[in-house]
């Protein structure tokens, strides 16, 4: 039922992502399916262009897939049924454009409790629930 998983993380907070991991591990596994886990880079804001390095965007990114790939080593997946991919832009457009990019079936997110912020302004796993074209399961932490 689930082939294919989306599993956005922040790795600022990769304890906020066990959960979905966990999650996301054991239904690949009841389905054989594969799993992706996504990281999402802010963009540049250009007024801060001239005081980085030229390659920042390059260095980020880079960081971000080592780091996503010792998240995946250590998520008790089979390597075979496990990926990364680093994109930039808005958190929840590019969660939406990856699930698309790779026909997922299932997007499996961790959320904090909702505060009363998000209920006037919403929250990236609301957007992702309201407009994703598959399956969202939030994990709450």
């Amino acid at each position: 039922m689930y082939k294919s998983i989306l599993v956005p993380i922040d790795l600022a907070d990769t304890d906020l992502a066990k959960p979905a991991i966990a999650t996301a591990a054991t239904l690949s596994q009841t389905w054989s399916g594969s799993v992706r886990l996504l990281n999402v880079l802010p963009m540049t804001p250009v007024m801060l262009a001239e005081y980085v390095p030229a390659d920042f965007d390059s260095q980020q990114r880079e960081t971000s897939e080592e780091a996503l790939a010792i998240v995946a080593r250590e998520s008790g997946i089979e390597p075979g049924r496990i990926s990364g991919v680093v994109r930039q832009g808005g958190i929840y457009h590019e969660i939406l454009e990856e699930a698309a990019a790779m026909k997922a079936d299932l997007i499996v997110m961790t959320s904090h409790r909702p505060a009363m912020r998000t209920y006037f302004l919403g929250s990236n796993a609301g957007h992702v629930v309201r407009y994703a074209k598959c399956s969202v399961l939030v994990v709450r932490h």
